[in-house]
């Protein structure tokens, strides 16, 4: 390895000095290089952030869960007409479905409603009340950082308890410990039991499914909101506005999803007033989106990259006429062609290497430019680093070859007599 070292050590001093001899040529053929990488660094942490916030998405929903949701209808006259033909999600579907559904492990309905008053105020968003079974705790895999979840019995009882998000808990009431403190909703008094463990990600919609941020949440039991709060136009909305499901293990839950579907088409007759979400097929069919446009961004990076090695190529052959006489001399003392090449690659490649570490930085630069500018999420990784810096030298390599190779087949007399 030393005496590899030693054997390139003169090309790379000879390299170097060539360079800085024309250091602005030098620089703007190194532009190229350095767009190149970093349009490659940037592309790739585009992508990489958009992959993880999606799958960070996905996993608020359950990979192994299915969810139904009851679609809010526009107006009034929308409403009523759906009525006139589907009674809307209700208990009755979600019995069909457990008694008729092979593979589910678990599930709980639920109903959710917007307050119109909390005690303690609060100068922040409200939160959203809903009421579900306590197997929602396992399905949602719910962390409990303080106190603990509800049971079956305060179910059954209807107790007057709930359970807070972190950001609920924090607005409402502080960030003191919240166990045995109470929260008015609407007019009825709710003793706080447990608080949930912080989610990470915001609030969005995936595939027309609403993804309720658990920071801002109280959960109840649904025996408690069913019965303690009331609702003046209750008759024409849902009974129920959302299921939730996970699957047993070993069960697809897409082919489980499809069977769900039919079962409620039959009794809502095609109304079109619920949306059945299986997280698993949305995963595979992001994924498939994340891949072509991570392809379509590479292509259009590795277009910049190629304009990058043409203008090496073009740059290594202007070097190649301006050193005719040097290369006619130093083939007249005896260097090889093989010594030619291997001076006109290390040249090469040195451009390409000094403009990929350049084009590193600045493709981090841009990539937390554009996550401030445009809100995206973005994440540089050490494979995105890798891969536009392996690309880079390869390129500089490939450009390099026929310029030195074109250096090396010179006929040293004519070189030397070159003017």
């Amino acid at each position: 390895m030393t005496a590899l070292l030693q054997a390139y050590i003169p090309e790379i001093y000879m390299g170097l000095s060539s360079l800085l001899v024309h250091k602005l040529r030098t620089l703007l053929t190194m532009l190229g290089m350095i767009f190149g990488v970093g349009a490659v660094v940037a592309m790739l942490a585009i992508t990489a952030g958009v992959e993880k916030e999606m799958l960070s998405y996905i996993d608020l929903l359950g990979v192994n869960n299915i969810i139904i949701e009851a679609k809010e209808a526009v107006d009034r006259n929308e409403l009523q007409a759906r009525r006139a033909v589907s009674p809307g999600l209700t208990f009755r579907d979600y019995r069909a479905i457990r008694e008729n559904v092979q593979g589910i492990e678990l599930a709980t309905p639920r109903k959710r409603f917007k307050p119109m008053k909390v005690l303690p105020k609060t100068t922040a968003e409200p939160p959203v009340l809903i009421g579900v079974e306590p197997s929602y705790k396992e399905i949602q895999s719910l962390r409990i950082v303080e106190g603990r979840f509800f049971t079956e019995e305060e179910d059954a009882q209807s107790a007057p308890v709930c359970v807070l998000g972190e950001s609920a808990k924090v607005n409402l009431l502080g960030y003191e410990p919240a166990v045995g403190k109470y929260v008015k909703i609407n007019d009825t008094w709710l003793q706080v039991i447990g608080v949930m463990a912080q989610q990470a990600g915001a609030d969005t919609d995936v595939e027309g499914v609403e993804i309720i941020s658990r920071n801002n949440l109280v959960v109840a039991p649904l025996n408690t909101v069913m019965r303690r709060f009331e609702d003046g136009n209750s008759y024409l909305k849902d009974e129920i506005d959302g299921v939730y499901i996970r699957v047993a293990p070993g069960t697809d839950s897409i082919e489980t999803a499809a069977v769900i579907n039919a079962i409620l088409a039959a009794t809502h007759k095609d109304a079109g007033d619920y949306n059945v979400t299986v997280p698993a097929g949305l995963l595979e069919q992001k994924k498939r989106t994340s891949d072509i446009f991570k392809i379509v961004m590479i292509c259009i990076a590795g277009i910049s990259l190629l304009v990058g090695g043409i203008g090496i190529m073009n740059i290594m052959l202007a070097t190649v006429l301006e050193r005719t006489r040097e290369i006619g001399i130093r083939r007249a003392i005896g260097a090889r062609q093989r010594d030619i090449v291997r001076q006109f690659l290390t040249e090469a490649v040195m451009i390409s290497i000094l403009g990929g570490l350049v084009g590193i930085a600045f493709g981090m630069t841009l990539s937390q430019v554009i996550a401030a500018a445009a809100g995206w999420s973005t994440v540089v990784t050490f494979t995105s680093i890798a891969v536009a810096f392996g690309v880079s030298v390869g390129i500089g390599l490939l450009f390099g070859i026929y310029p030195a190779v074109q250096a090396a087949r010179l006929d040293p007399i004519e070189a030397i007599r070159y003017e």
